[in-house]
Protein backbone atom coordinates (compact mmCIF):
# COMPACT_ATOMS: atom_id res chain seq x y z
CA UNK A 1 0.00 0.00 0.00
CA UNK A 2 2.77 2.60 0.90
CA UNK A 3 4.27 1.55 -2.60
CA UNK A 4 1.22 2.15 -4.14
CA UNK A 5 0.92 5.66 -2.69
CA UNK A 6 3.90 6.94 -3.61
CA UNK A 7 3.95 5.72 -6.57
CA UNK A 8 0.20 7.85 -7.12
CA UNK A 9 1.45 11.13 -5.05
CA UNK A 10 4.35 10.96 -8.03
CA UNK A 11 1.40 10.68 -10.91
CA UNK A 12 -0.22 13.70 -9.18
CA UNK A 13 2.16 16.44 -9.73
CA UNK A 14 5.33 14.93 -7.58
CA UNK A 15 3.45 15.49 -4.52
CA UNK A 16 4.56 12.56 -1.88
CA UNK A 17 2.30 11.89 0.94
CA UNK A 18 4.35 13.03 5.02
CA UNK A 19 7.26 10.54 5.51
CA UNK A 20 6.31 8.03 8.08
CA UNK A 21 7.40 8.61 11.75
CA UNK A 22 10.51 7.08 13.03
CA UNK A 23 9.27 5.12 15.82
CA UNK A 24 5.49 4.39 17.58
CA UNK A 25 3.17 6.60 17.44
CA UNK A 26 -0.31 7.10 18.84
CA UNK A 27 -3.06 8.17 17.02
CA UNK A 28 -5.74 9.17 18.95
CA UNK A 29 -9.33 9.10 17.73
CA UNK A 30 -12.47 11.02 18.42
CA UNK A 31 -15.85 10.04 17.95
CA UNK A 32 -19.22 11.43 17.49
CA UNK A 33 -20.56 12.73 20.93
CA UNK A 34 -24.19 11.20 19.69
CA UNK A 35 -24.46 7.30 20.62
CA UNK A 36 -25.68 5.52 17.59
CA UNK A 37 -25.05 8.21 15.13
CA UNK A 38 -21.76 6.60 13.26
CA UNK A 39 -19.36 3.91 14.36
CA UNK A 40 -16.31 4.69 16.23
CA UNK A 41 -14.46 2.97 13.86
CA UNK A 42 -15.91 4.87 11.20
CA UNK A 43 -15.86 8.57 13.11
CA UNK A 44 -12.78 10.09 12.06
CA UNK A 45 -8.93 9.71 11.33
CA UNK A 46 -6.18 11.98 13.07
CA UNK A 47 -2.41 11.95 11.97
CA UNK A 48 0.19 13.01 14.38
CA UNK A 49 2.81 15.31 12.76
CA UNK A 50 5.63 13.23 10.72
CA UNK A 51 8.79 12.98 12.37
CA UNK A 52 10.89 15.92 12.64
CA UNK A 53 8.34 18.54 11.03
CA UNK A 54 7.50 21.24 12.26
CA UNK A 55 3.78 21.46 13.39
CA UNK A 56 2.26 24.87 11.50
CA UNK A 57 0.60 27.13 14.18
CA UNK A 58 -2.84 27.77 12.78
CA UNK A 59 -3.16 30.27 14.89
CA UNK A 60 -0.59 32.28 12.89
CA UNK A 61 -1.27 30.91 9.71
CA UNK A 62 -2.21 33.00 7.00
CA UNK A 63 -6.62 33.11 7.73
CA UNK A 64 -8.28 32.45 3.90
CA UNK A 65 -10.00 35.77 2.78
CA UNK A 66 -13.36 35.57 3.06
CA UNK A 67 -15.32 36.31 -1.05
CA UNK A 68 -17.89 39.12 -0.06
CA UNK A 69 -17.52 41.48 -3.18
CA UNK A 70 -20.47 43.32 -4.02
CA UNK A 71 -19.68 42.90 -7.94
CA UNK A 72 -16.46 40.51 -8.29
CA UNK A 73 -16.70 38.58 -11.55
CA UNK A 74 -20.49 39.27 -11.59
CA UNK A 75 -21.84 39.70 -15.39
CA UNK A 76 -24.97 42.15 -15.42
CA UNK A 77 -28.21 40.40 -16.41
CA UNK A 78 -31.17 42.11 -17.72
CA UNK A 79 -34.76 41.23 -15.70
CA UNK A 80 -35.66 38.39 -18.49
CA UNK A 81 -32.07 36.89 -17.94
CA UNK A 82 -32.84 36.77 -14.53
CA UNK A 83 -36.63 35.57 -15.49
CA UNK A 84 -34.99 32.81 -17.81
CA UNK A 85 -32.24 31.46 -15.22
CA UNK A 86 -34.91 31.36 -12.47
CA UNK A 87 -37.36 28.88 -14.70
CA UNK A 88 -34.31 26.89 -16.01
CA UNK A 89 -33.14 26.23 -12.22
CA UNK A 90 -36.39 25.29 -11.40
CA UNK A 91 -38.68 24.47 -14.52
CA UNK A 92 -37.29 22.58 -16.65
CA UNK A 93 -39.62 20.20 -18.09
CA UNK A 94 -39.04 16.80 -19.37
CA UNK A 95 -41.18 17.42 -22.63
CA UNK A 96 -40.46 16.99 -25.94
CA UNK A 97 -39.83 20.86 -26.69
CA UNK A 98 -38.96 21.88 -23.48
CA UNK A 99 -37.49 25.42 -24.58
CA UNK A 100 -41.06 26.21 -26.27
CA UNK A 101 -42.87 25.22 -22.57
CA UNK A 102 -39.67 27.65 -20.71
CA UNK A 103 -40.59 30.63 -23.15
CA UNK A 104 -44.39 30.46 -22.89
CA UNK A 105 -43.29 30.83 -18.85
CA UNK A 106 -41.22 33.71 -19.74
CA UNK A 107 -43.73 35.38 -22.54
CA UNK A 108 -41.16 35.45 -25.24
CA UNK A 109 -40.98 32.76 -28.37
CA UNK A 110 -39.10 29.42 -28.29
CA UNK A 111 -36.01 30.75 -30.16
CA UNK A 112 -35.80 33.87 -28.19
CA UNK A 113 -35.11 31.63 -25.38
CA UNK A 114 -32.82 29.28 -26.93
CA UNK A 115 -30.42 32.36 -27.96
CA UNK A 116 -30.58 33.46 -24.38
CA UNK A 117 -29.34 30.60 -23.14
CA UNK A 118 -26.94 29.85 -24.86
CA UNK A 119 -25.40 33.20 -24.99
CA UNK A 120 -25.97 32.21 -20.71
CA UNK A 121 -24.05 29.49 -21.60
CA UNK A 122 -21.15 31.47 -23.35
CA UNK A 123 -20.75 33.35 -20.57
CA UNK A 124 -20.33 31.45 -18.41
CA UNK A 125 -23.88 32.74 -16.46
CA UNK A 126 -25.03 28.58 -17.00
CA UNK A 127 -22.29 26.08 -16.17
CA UNK A 128 -24.44 23.70 -17.88
CA UNK A 129 -28.01 21.75 -18.37
CA UNK A 130 -28.03 18.55 -17.61
CA UNK A 131 -30.41 15.82 -15.25
CA UNK A 132 -29.25 15.62 -11.60
CA UNK A 133 -29.78 12.32 -10.47
CA UNK A 134 -30.07 11.11 -7.08
CA UNK A 135 -26.77 9.55 -5.35
CA UNK A 136 -28.56 7.91 -2.65
CA UNK A 137 -30.87 6.84 -4.75
CA UNK A 138 -28.79 4.91 -6.86
CA UNK A 139 -26.36 3.06 -4.50
CA UNK A 140 -23.24 5.33 -3.93
CA UNK A 141 -22.29 6.21 -0.40
CA UNK A 142 -21.27 9.50 0.27
CA UNK A 143 -20.55 11.95 2.71
CA UNK A 144 -19.36 15.30 3.61
CA UNK A 145 -15.57 15.33 4.82
CA UNK A 146 -13.92 18.11 6.88
CA UNK A 147 -9.77 17.89 7.02
CA UNK A 148 -7.40 19.91 8.67
CA UNK A 149 -4.53 20.23 6.16
CA UNK A 150 -1.46 22.22 5.95
CA UNK A 151 -3.15 26.06 5.82
CA UNK A 152 0.05 27.42 3.56
CA UNK A 153 0.05 24.84 0.85
CA UNK A 154 -3.56 23.60 0.52
CA UNK A 155 -3.75 23.18 -3.40
CA UNK A 156 -1.12 20.13 -2.83
CA UNK A 157 -3.61 18.54 -0.69
CA UNK A 158 -6.52 19.84 -3.03
CA UNK A 159 -4.84 17.97 -5.89
CA UNK A 160 -4.75 14.66 -4.87
CA UNK A 161 -8.56 15.30 -3.24
CA UNK A 162 -9.65 16.20 -6.59
CA UNK A 163 -8.40 13.45 -8.35
CA UNK A 164 -10.78 11.15 -7.32
CA UNK A 165 -14.08 11.28 -9.13
CA UNK A 166 -16.47 11.13 -6.33
CA UNK A 167 -15.48 14.45 -5.20
CA UNK A 168 -17.85 16.64 -6.33
CA UNK A 169 -17.10 19.57 -4.37
CA UNK A 170 -14.20 20.89 -3.00
CA UNK A 171 -13.67 24.18 -1.13
CA UNK A 172 -10.98 26.03 1.51
CA UNK A 173 -13.52 27.72 4.51
CA UNK A 174 -12.00 29.62 7.40
CA UNK A 175 -11.97 27.02 9.62
CA UNK A 176 -9.44 25.13 11.13
CA UNK A 177 -10.92 22.33 9.64
CA UNK A 178 -10.11 24.53 6.20
CA UNK A 179 -10.65 21.80 3.50
CA UNK A 180 -14.01 20.50 2.89
CA UNK A 181 -15.49 18.38 0.30
CA UNK A 182 -18.14 16.02 -0.55
CA UNK A 183 -17.24 12.43 -1.20
CA UNK A 184 -18.54 9.49 -3.41
CA UNK A 185 -18.06 5.72 -3.85
CA UNK A 186 -19.61 3.27 -5.90
CA UNK A 187 -22.43 0.51 -4.74
CA UNK A 188 -19.49 -1.84 -5.39
CA UNK A 189 -16.79 -0.15 -4.37
CA UNK A 190 -14.17 -2.05 -2.85
CA UNK A 191 -12.38 0.10 -0.68
CA UNK A 192 -15.80 1.67 -0.05
CA UNK A 193 -15.93 5.40 2.39
CA UNK A 194 -13.54 4.35 4.85
CA UNK A 195 -10.69 2.96 2.60
CA UNK A 196 -11.16 5.71 -0.15
CA UNK A 197 -10.57 8.47 2.95
CA UNK A 198 -7.33 6.50 4.91
CA UNK A 199 -5.84 6.60 1.45
CA UNK A 200 -6.74 10.23 0.92
CA UNK A 201 -5.35 11.28 4.45
CA UNK A 202 -2.06 9.46 3.39
CA UNK A 203 -1.55 11.12 0.25
CA UNK A 204 -2.50 14.64 1.59
CA UNK A 205 -1.02 14.26 4.71
CA UNK A 206 -4.16 15.53 6.70
CA UNK A 207 -3.65 16.11 10.23
CA UNK A 208 -7.38 15.28 11.03
CA UNK A 209 -10.81 14.02 9.32
CA UNK A 210 -13.60 14.48 10.61
CA UNK A 211 -16.77 12.32 8.65
CA UNK A 212 -19.77 13.88 8.43
CA UNK A 213 -22.31 11.69 6.90
CA UNK A 214 -26.32 12.95 6.64
CA UNK A 215 -27.96 11.68 9.36
CA UNK A 216 -31.29 13.26 8.33
CA UNK A 217 -31.79 15.49 4.76
CA UNK A 218 -34.10 18.22 5.23
CA UNK A 219 -33.58 19.94 2.09
CA UNK A 220 -31.44 19.82 -1.04
CA UNK A 221 -32.27 21.88 -3.86
CA UNK A 222 -29.75 24.25 -4.99
CA UNK A 223 -31.47 27.31 -7.27
CA UNK A 224 -30.46 31.02 -6.97
CA UNK A 225 -32.84 33.06 -6.25
CA UNK A 226 -32.45 35.71 -9.43
CA UNK A 227 -35.12 37.69 -8.96
CA UNK A 228 -35.78 38.42 -4.96
CA UNK A 229 -34.21 40.50 -2.79
CA UNK A 230 -32.39 40.08 0.64
CA UNK A 231 -36.23 40.33 2.09
CA UNK A 232 -37.32 37.41 0.39
CA UNK A 233 -34.11 35.37 0.87
CA UNK A 234 -34.12 35.67 4.50
CA UNK A 235 -37.90 34.80 4.89
CA UNK A 236 -38.67 31.86 6.82
CA UNK A 237 -41.16 29.40 4.07
CA UNK A 238 -40.16 31.69 1.27
CA UNK A 239 -38.75 28.69 -0.03
CA UNK A 240 -41.70 26.51 0.10
CA UNK A 241 -42.31 23.23 2.30
CA UNK A 242 -39.13 21.51 2.19
CA UNK A 243 -39.25 17.92 1.20
CA UNK A 244 -37.38 15.22 2.88
CA UNK A 245 -35.17 13.60 0.97
CA UNK A 246 -34.78 9.73 0.09
CA UNK A 247 -31.55 8.60 1.82
CA UNK A 248 -31.37 5.31 0.65
CA UNK A 249 -31.03 2.98 -2.35
CA UNK A 250 -33.62 2.03 -4.46
CA UNK A 251 -34.30 -1.24 -7.24
CA UNK A 252 -32.78 -0.15 -10.67
CA UNK A 253 -32.14 -1.69 -13.74
CA UNK A 254 -29.78 -2.38 -16.61
CA UNK A 255 -31.72 0.02 -18.74
CA UNK A 256 -32.34 2.95 -16.03
CA UNK A 257 -28.22 2.81 -15.88
CA UNK A 258 -28.34 2.67 -19.89
CA UNK A 259 -30.78 6.04 -19.46
CA UNK A 260 -28.22 7.56 -16.78
CA UNK A 261 -24.87 6.65 -19.01
CA UNK A 262 -27.08 8.42 -22.31
CA UNK A 263 -28.11 11.44 -20.76
CA UNK A 264 -25.93 12.78 -18.46
CA UNK A 265 -23.96 15.59 -18.73
CA UNK A 266 -24.27 18.15 -20.91
CA UNK A 267 -27.51 18.87 -22.79
CA UNK A 268 -27.34 20.36 -26.06
CA UNK A 269 -29.59 23.61 -26.43
CA UNK A 270 -31.84 22.74 -29.15
CA UNK A 271 -35.18 22.75 -29.68
CA UNK A 272 -35.50 19.11 -28.53
CA UNK A 273 -32.50 18.45 -26.28
CA UNK A 274 -34.01 15.11 -25.36
CA UNK A 275 -33.74 14.00 -29.01
CA UNK A 276 -29.70 12.91 -29.21
CA UNK A 277 -30.33 10.70 -25.63
CA UNK A 278 -32.91 8.98 -27.26
CA UNK A 279 -31.32 8.24 -30.59
CA UNK A 280 -28.23 6.71 -29.08
CA UNK A 281 -30.48 4.51 -26.65
CA UNK A 282 -32.85 3.46 -29.87
CA UNK A 283 -36.07 4.59 -28.89
CA UNK A 284 -38.25 7.61 -29.72
CA UNK A 285 -38.07 10.54 -27.25
CA UNK A 286 -42.00 10.10 -25.94
CA UNK A 287 -40.66 6.77 -24.44
CA UNK A 288 -37.41 8.50 -23.31
CA UNK A 289 -39.47 11.02 -21.34
CA UNK A 290 -41.69 8.44 -20.04
CA UNK A 291 -39.00 6.78 -18.58
CA UNK A 292 -37.11 9.07 -16.80
CA UNK A 293 -40.13 10.70 -15.64
CA UNK A 294 -40.59 6.86 -14.09
CA UNK A 295 -37.62 7.21 -12.80
CA UNK A 296 -38.46 10.60 -11.17
CA UNK A 297 -40.82 9.13 -9.49
CA UNK A 298 -38.97 6.36 -7.68
CA UNK A 299 -36.55 9.19 -6.57
CA UNK A 300 -33.73 8.37 -8.93
CA UNK A 301 -34.06 11.41 -10.93
CA UNK A 302 -34.72 14.56 -8.93
CA UNK A 303 -34.79 17.12 -11.49
CA UNK A 304 -33.71 18.33 -14.90
CA UNK A 305 -31.90 21.77 -14.67
CA UNK A 306 -29.76 24.76 -15.07
CA UNK A 307 -26.37 24.92 -12.88
CA UNK A 308 -25.12 28.38 -12.45
CA UNK A 309 -21.36 29.51 -12.22
CA UNK A 310 -22.86 31.67 -8.58
CA UNK A 311 -20.20 34.20 -9.02
CA UNK A 312 -21.07 34.92 -12.43
CA UNK A 313 -24.51 34.71 -11.56
CA UNK A 314 -23.72 37.59 -8.99
CA UNK A 315 -23.86 35.37 -5.69
CA UNK A 316 -20.30 35.68 -4.51
CA UNK A 317 -20.63 34.64 -1.24
CA UNK A 318 -21.93 31.25 0.20
CA UNK A 319 -21.81 30.60 4.27
CA UNK A 320 -22.14 27.27 6.00
CA UNK A 321 -24.30 27.86 8.62
CA UNK A 322 -23.39 25.15 11.54
CA UNK A 323 -26.01 25.12 14.67
CA UNK A 324 -25.40 23.66 17.91
CA UNK A 325 -29.64 22.46 17.97
CA UNK A 326 -30.69 20.44 21.34
CA UNK A 327 -31.33 17.11 19.95
CA UNK A 328 -34.98 16.85 20.82
CA UNK A 329 -35.41 19.87 18.64
CA UNK A 330 -33.73 19.01 15.48
CA UNK A 331 -37.02 17.60 14.06
CA UNK A 332 -38.80 20.41 14.59
CA UNK A 333 -36.37 23.42 13.48
CA UNK A 334 -34.17 21.66 10.52
CA UNK A 335 -37.57 21.84 8.10
CA UNK A 336 -37.86 25.28 9.27
CA UNK A 337 -34.40 26.51 8.85
CA UNK A 338 -34.96 24.59 5.36
CA UNK A 339 -37.93 26.50 4.07
CA UNK A 340 -35.94 29.64 3.97
CA UNK A 341 -35.53 30.85 -0.04
CA UNK A 342 -31.60 31.62 0.18
CA UNK A 343 -31.15 28.27 1.92
CA UNK A 344 -29.78 25.57 -0.92
CA UNK A 345 -29.24 22.48 1.80
CA UNK A 346 -30.11 21.98 5.16
CA UNK A 347 -28.96 18.57 7.20
CA UNK A 348 -27.99 16.64 10.74
CA UNK A 349 -24.79 15.51 10.69
CA UNK A 350 -22.74 13.76 13.68
CA UNK A 351 -21.06 16.03 16.11
CA UNK A 352 -17.59 15.72 18.16
CA UNK A 353 -16.36 16.82 20.93
CA UNK A 354 -14.47 19.74 19.24
CA UNK A 355 -17.20 20.27 16.61
CA UNK A 356 -21.04 20.48 18.64
CA UNK A 357 -22.88 21.45 15.60
CA UNK A 358 -25.72 19.32 14.24
CA UNK A 359 -27.60 20.75 11.56
CA UNK A 360 -25.44 22.28 8.61
CA UNK A 361 -27.61 25.16 6.41
CA UNK A 362 -26.22 26.31 3.46
CA UNK A 363 -26.88 30.02 2.87
CA UNK A 364 -25.85 31.93 -0.85
CA UNK A 365 -26.08 35.85 -1.14
CA UNK A 366 -24.79 38.60 -3.66
CA UNK A 367 -22.54 39.34 -0.49
CA UNK A 368 -21.58 37.99 2.69
CA UNK A 369 -23.87 40.51 4.38
CA UNK A 370 -26.74 38.69 2.68
CA UNK A 371 -25.70 35.90 3.77
CA UNK A 372 -25.33 36.95 7.19
CA UNK A 373 -28.95 38.38 6.76
CA UNK A 374 -30.15 34.85 6.36
CA UNK A 375 -28.31 33.17 8.95
CA UNK A 376 -29.52 36.11 11.15
CA UNK A 377 -32.70 35.91 10.27
CA UNK A 378 -33.05 31.87 11.19
CA UNK A 379 -30.94 32.28 14.88
CA UNK A 380 -33.66 35.44 15.39
CA UNK A 381 -36.44 33.04 14.55
CA UNK A 382 -35.45 29.86 16.11
CA UNK A 383 -34.02 31.10 19.03
CA UNK A 384 -30.39 28.98 18.37
CA UNK A 385 -27.73 30.80 19.40
CA UNK A 386 -25.05 28.89 19.58
CA UNK A 387 -23.62 28.94 16.03
CA UNK A 388 -21.06 29.50 13.42
CA UNK A 389 -20.62 30.84 9.35
CA UNK A 390 -17.83 29.23 7.59
CA UNK A 391 -17.37 31.06 4.18
CA UNK A 392 -15.17 29.59 1.12
CA UNK A 393 -11.99 31.52 0.20
CA UNK A 394 -11.19 28.68 -2.69
CA UNK A 395 -13.29 26.85 -4.69
CA UNK A 396 -11.19 23.61 -5.56
CA UNK A 397 -13.58 21.66 -7.65
CA UNK A 398 -17.17 22.06 -8.56
CA UNK A 399 -18.74 19.36 -10.88
CA UNK A 400 -22.14 17.03 -11.38
CA UNK A 401 -21.25 13.53 -10.75
CA UNK A 402 -21.07 11.25 -13.49
CA UNK A 403 -22.35 7.64 -12.39
CA UNK A 404 -21.76 4.42 -13.97
CA UNK A 405 -18.15 5.29 -15.33
CA UNK A 406 -14.84 3.31 -15.20
CA UNK A 407 -12.84 6.24 -13.20
CA UNK A 408 -13.75 5.23 -10.30
CA UNK A 409 -12.45 1.48 -10.64
CA UNK A 410 -9.12 3.46 -12.32
CA UNK A 411 -8.80 5.02 -9.35
CA UNK A 412 -9.30 2.38 -6.91
CA UNK A 413 -6.55 0.42 -9.00
CA UNK A 414 -4.07 2.71 -9.13
CA UNK A 415 -4.74 3.33 -4.91
CA UNK A 416 -6.41 0.06 -3.56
Amino acid sequence: MDDLIKNRGAQLGGLQPPAPPSGPVETPVEHPVAPGTVPPSAASFSRPPSAGATRVDRASAATPKTRSRTEGAAVALDALDRRLLNLMQGSFPLEPRPYAAVAREAGIPEEQALERVRRLLEERIIRQVTPIYDTRALGYSSMLVAAKVDPEHPWRAAKIVNSHPGVSHNYLRNHDFNMWFTLATEPDSPLGLEGTLEVLQQLTGAESIRQLPTLKLFKIRMDLEMEGDTKALASEGAGGPPKEALLESVAYDEHDIAVIRATQGDMPVIGEPYAPAAQRLGMDVETLLEHMAGMRERGLLRRVAAILFHRRAGFSANGMGVWKVPPERITELGPRMASYRGISHCYQRPTYEDWPYSVFTMAHGRSKEECDAILTAIAEQTGIEERATLYSSTEFKKIRLLYFTDDYKQWEEQNA
